[in-house]
């Protein structure tokens, strides 16, 4: 039998956000009292929209990510908001309602693709395992959209690699396989947490090639999450920056990246190496992320602003409309500090 083409199984309406966190917090409590890892997120991806979320190590992205499918580990827990994934929501569903949604409504692609497959089991095997859990098709109907997934990540000679072990590939094309996984039961949204960190720069350009392509074809909402702002540039068509568990930044790549208005994203952009202007020494911000025990008041980026003034430490700054984008500084509020 001939394998079937690709393509999203529950395309959502035009109208319906893949995925929409709403005053989204996170909290771990801890002996020497709570501490606030998410504060007040809201973000939005549209079908076959990418999403990048940006920021230093430590930022909230990868927590973020979690969250959404619900998976983060005990003691973390949400401590307010909402995440709706196709107009559903998901955050206040049992582990068991969410083992359901997670999977055929979310898929995942993480930064390890060895620690996302099975080494006991063929490709193959893992693949149909997962379409038949999903969708209660037959094992031969399983059988052949495995081969269309591996076909549609651009693995050669698909049919002879379901035979094989996750052991017996490349790690560009393990992580082919992750990608085909997630792709397995034709989810309304995919969290890809760093998926070409651990690859080389040559395969890193064909796996985000792959995800856009794929995010064209299925219509699939993506939640990039990255410390690469090159990534998002190549790859995304709006992108959040975070800094200590908020979002400072979002709008279209393009204006971000060209015309960024605050001045962590500034600084962010000012670290990129330029190919045209020698210089002798690089940018960089100065000072750390803060500790989640030792969050500064006001804004958090106060202690490594240049632009800092007395309000930006003694109130929290919200998100507004900065022209396309939206930013949260004082600055670009009124201009006083």
């Amino acid at each position: 039998m001939m394998a079937q083409p690709i393509a999203a199984s529950k395309e959502p309406e035009a109208a319906t956000p893949a995925l929409d966190v709403s005053g989204l917090s996170v909290e771990f409590p801890s002996r020497r009292g709570t501490l606030l890892a998410i504060d007040d997120v809201s973000m939005q991806i549209a079908p076959g929209e990418i999403l990048g979320v940006v920021g230093e190590s430590g930022a909230g992205k990868s927590i973020t990510g979690l969250a959404v499918l619900g998976l983060l580990e005990s003691p973390g827990r949400i401590s307010g908001g909402a995440i709706h994934v196709g107009g559903r929501r998901v955050d206040t569903l049992s582990e068991k309602e969410l083992t359901k949604v997670r999977g055929r409504e979310m898929g995942a692609i993480f930064q390890d693709p060895l620690t996302a497959l099975n080494p006991l089991f063929t490709v193959g095997k893992q693949l149909v395992e997962t379409i038949r859990l999903h969708s209660g098709m037959s094992k031969e109907a399983a059988n052949d959209r495995a081969l269309a997934l591996l076909q549609s990540v651009g693995i050669p000679a698909p049919r002879e690699r379901l035979r094989q072990y996750p052991h017996q590939f490349s790690g560009g094309m393990r992580q082919r396989v992750v990608i085909a996984l997630a792709l397995a039961a034709g989810p309304r949204l995919i969290i890809a947490d760093e998926p070409t960190t651990a690859l080389d720069v040559s395969i890193q350009a064909q796996i985000t090639a792959l995800l856009r392509k794929l995010c064209d074809e299925t219509g699939v909402g993506i939640m990039l999450v990255t410390h690469d702002m090159g990534v998002i540039a190549e790859t995304a068509d709006r992108v959040c920056v975070m800094y200590s568990g908020r979002v400072v930044e979002s709008g279209p790549v393009a204006e971000v990246i060209h015309n960024p208005q605050h001045p962590y994203t500034k600084g962010l952009m000012a670290a990129i190496p330029s190919l045209h202007d020698r210089v002798e020494t690089l940018a960089q911000i100065d000072g750390s992320m803060p500790r989640l025990n030792a969050r500064p008041t006001g804004c958090a980026f106060h202690p490594r602003c240049p632009y800092a003034g007395p309000k930006c430490s003694a109130a929290t700054p919200p998100l507004v409309s900065v022209g396309v984008t939206r930013s949260a500084c004082w600055l670009l509020q009124g201009g006083t500090q």
